[in-house]
């Protein structure tokens, strides 16, 4: 195999050597250092000479570090931007404390480092901020990656809390729908109660005109026995002075001689002496009902003598079995010998004693 030509020797100047130097000193070499091998440049490998390249003299070992600093940001730089494009992490910023007065080296000082394609696209490419030295392009897809994720991220979030909202809102629409129905139905039963309150009554105020319009017209054939009186004895009062132990009649205390009408139209069934009853008119109705007046002073009728409602029919007076003079009226539905009250007949007829 063909060794490489050789390159092209630089024209040797003569500098002094620093202790602080890149590269072994002139004494023996350490142990961390070796074994050194040979470097064998080739024309592709070294950069043409373009006249002398002479390295100033560097004071102190700030120039020195900060070309070191310069080349340790582009590996770190290259380092970050693969690890992001590996790890899919966002990259880094790397941020380098002011330094009054300190320039960091451009990167054309280092480019004897690298070949000439490497030089010349160092030289092609502007210098570069250090705040941006960790934006690589693979950082940037990254983060608008991110940026995406958090977009649908958020949109997500937004969508949930608006389906949230609507179902909050929907809760509160049923409520105060149900809230609006509960309350339509309690005003629609308060209105159809009332409504049959009312109905109720209008029937009730009907009936009681009809059953006042009717009793007026029975009372057109309906009167009392007696015009002017007094209510002495009333029906069902205990006593000894009756054989049934109890009071069968409506009293109506007059003085003898007071005229007794009749009720109603009918029938004189009886007229004469009947014991304890004194002297007795028996009037029966077309219904059937027997009135008794008692205790009469004179009878003005006859049996089988038809009489009309207000008819003079006797007097009142103090015979049979009485304390003082009154009208003993008893009334018998149908002929039945047991007598009913006067009073509820008397008013079911339109009167009032």
């Amino acid at each position: 195999m063909a060794s490489n030509r050789p390159a092209p020797e630089a024209p040797f100047v003569p500098a002094q050597r620093e202790p602080e130097s890149f590269g072994p000193g002139p004494g023996p070499a350490l142990d961390d250092d070796g074994p050194w091998e040979e470097w064998n440049p080739t024309e592709e490998t070294v950069t043409p000479v373009r006249g002398r390249h002479r390295v100033a003299k560097q004071r102190g070992g700030f120039a020195r570090s900060s070309t070191v600093l310069g080349v340790g940001v582009i590996a770190a730089v290259g380092a970050g931007g693969i690890a992001s494009a590996n790890t899919g992490k966002p990259p880094v910023s790397i941020s380098v404390p002011d330094m009054p007065n300190v320039s960091v080296p451009h990167l054309s000082t280092v480019e004897h480092f690298f070949g000439d394609d490497s030089a010349a696209a160092t030289k092609a490419e502007p210098a570069t901020a250090l705040t941006d030295l960790g934006q690589t392009t693979e950082g940037a897809k990254d983060s608008g990656a991110g940026e995406a994720l958090r977009n649908r991220i958020m949109a997500q979030a937004e969508q949930q809390q608006g389906q949230a909202d609507s179902k909050a809102t929907a809760a509160m629409v049923a409520a105060a729908q149900q809230q609006s129905d509960a309350a339509a139905a309690k005003a629609e039963k308060e209105a159809a109660d009332k409504a049959a309150a009312a109905k109720e009554k209008a029937e009730a105020d009907a009936k009681k005109a009809a059953e006042a319009k009717r009793l007026a017209e029975l009372a057109k054939q309906y009167t009392l026995p007696v015009v002017s009186y007094t209510i002495t004895g009333t029906f069902g009062q205990p006593g000894a002075m009756w054989s049934s132990g109890y009071h069968t009649g409506l009293d109506f205390a007059a003085p003898t001689g007071t005229l007794i009408k009749a009720v109603h139209g009918g029938t004189v069934t009886q007229a004469g002496w009947a014991g304890a009853y004194g002297y007795r008119t028996v009037l029966t109705l077309d219904d059937g009902t027997e009135l008794w007046f008692c205790h009469q002073s004179s009878i003005n009728v006859s049996v089988g003598q038809k009489v009309s409602t207000g008819e003079v029919i006797g007097r009142v007076g103090a015979t049979g079995n009485v304390t003082g003079p009154h009208l003993h009226l008893e009334v018998h539905p149908n002929g039945q010998a047991t007598a009913i009250d006067p009073a509820p007949w008397l008013r079911d007829k339109g009167l009032n004693p």
